[in-house]
Order: C-alpha cells, then sequence, then structure tokens
C-alpha cells in the first residue's frame, strides 16, 4: 500500500512521457513492495504529483532551462520492506525517471533524483475511520485478490 508522492518542476512531465511516469511509477513501487496485483491492492495505491512554484539547489534557483530535479517520497507501513526491496524499489523508481529523460544517463551520474522512502510506523496507518496495521493492510489488498 504505498502511497507515492512526485515532486517536480511545474511542466516537467507534461505530455506523454509525464503520463507514462505517473502510471508506472505506483506499479513498479508495488512490484518493490511485493503488494499483490489485485483491484484492492490498486485501490490503496496512490501518486500525488506536486508541482512547486520554484526548486532551488543550493540556495539557487533553478532556471527554467535547466534539466528538471525530481523527488519521489515514498510512504509505506513499516515491516513491509527489507534491503533487497528498498534496493529494488529505488531502483525501478530511478528507471522510470530516467526512460521518460531526453538525457537518461544523468540520473545515474548525478543527484538530480532523489528517492525517499518513508516506514509509517505500525498504529500510525489509518483508513475508514480506525487505524490499519500491516496485517490489516495485507488481508484488505489479498481479500479482494480472491474475490476479484
Amino acid at each position: 500500500m504505498p502511497f507515492v508522492e512526485l515532486f517536480a518542476p511545474q511542466g516537467a512531465l507534461d505530455g506523454d512521457r509525464g503520463r507514462r511516469v505517473k502510471e508506472r511509477l505506483v506499479a513498479e513501487v508495488m512490484l518493490a513492495e511485493g503488494a499483490p496485483d489485485s483491484a484492492a491492492a490498486r485501490e490503496i495505491s496512490w501518486l500525488v504529483l506536486n508541482e512547486p512554484q520554484a526548486w532551488f539547489v543550493g540556495g539557487k534557483e533553478v532556471g527554467d532551462d535547466e534539466r528538471p530535479r525530481f523527488v519521489v517520497r515514498v510512504s509505506v507501513p513499516a515491516g513491509s520492506l527489507d534491503d533487497a526491496k528498498r534496493a529494488d524499489m529505488i531502483q525501478r523508481i530511478t528507471r522510470v525517471l530516467a526512460e521518460a529523460e531526453e538525457e537518461p544517463r544523468r540520473l545515474y551520474d548525478r543527484p538530480v533524483a532523489w528517492v525517499h522512502l518513508i516506514e509509517i510506523p505500525d498504529g500510525n496507518w489509518g483508513a475508514m475511520g480506525r487505524v490499519f496495521r500491516l496485517p490489516d493492510i495485507i488481508e484488505f489488498a489479498s481479500d479482494a485478490a480472491v474475490t476479484a
């Protein structure tokens, strides 16, 4: 059950390439997390695009003539990731961003796309007016896989 926040400069993800990034990011994160491919798992796997009005690096505003930078924050329930899943998730996210780039190598050569993995402590994730713990989330996603 990932919640993905994608930060990109305004307009950087417009058009077909941007649409593909937005569609693929959640799917790739779900694969890395090991989530089932069910209607319920997709229903609780969200992406929000944030397009800040200004982007600063080292105190200097990034100009319109510069290639975009990205931050991807992925919030998941604590206990759903291990080191191998974290590494896989970061690789998948970087690959999705790079495939949409005119200069894909720059995402591997320079720190222009940061990935932050945020693991929400058990008991601090809630929906439908109640606390959802990792077993509850797994049950929700799995039940729909059987009934879908």
